[in-house]
């Protein structure tokens, strides 16, 4: 059974500065591999750190493993992972004239793998 949020990708501070040294270090792909969710939604889903689980957008869908946001970083509803492969696979071609695929607030379904 899946459920829908919102999935907001955007760069992180460890992203950032793992860009010098390189997209295929273990520590970038490992930063743009995990979804952030709020703690109230895995608790609610009953998904625990490192789970797996499949998003599916109107364009792609993707699997990642899963972890608790910090605090309040997130709103219930509310998805984050970093740019890069996977997020980019659920975003659509149209750029609307800027050059880049709309990227925040896309609408994706969320289904824990078993």
């Amino acid at each position: 059974m899946s459920e829908l949020f919102v999935l907001i990708p955007g760069r992180t501070s460890k992203q950032g500065c793992g860009i010098s040294e390189g997209k295929f270090t273990d520590a970038y792909q490992s930063e743009t591999t995990i979804l952030q969710i709020c703690p109230k939604d895995m608790q609610r889903l009953g998904l625990n750190e490192g789970d797996r689980v499949r998003l599916s957008s109107e364009t792609g869908q993707v699997e990642v493993a899963v972890t608790a946001a910090k605090g309040d970083e997130l709103p219930p509803g509310v998805l984050f992972i970093a740019y890069g492969d996977l997020s980019s696979r659920l975003m659509g071609g149209d750029t609307h004239g800027s050059g880049m695929p709309t990227s925040k607030g896309l609408d994706v379904a969320l289904e824990k793998i078993a």
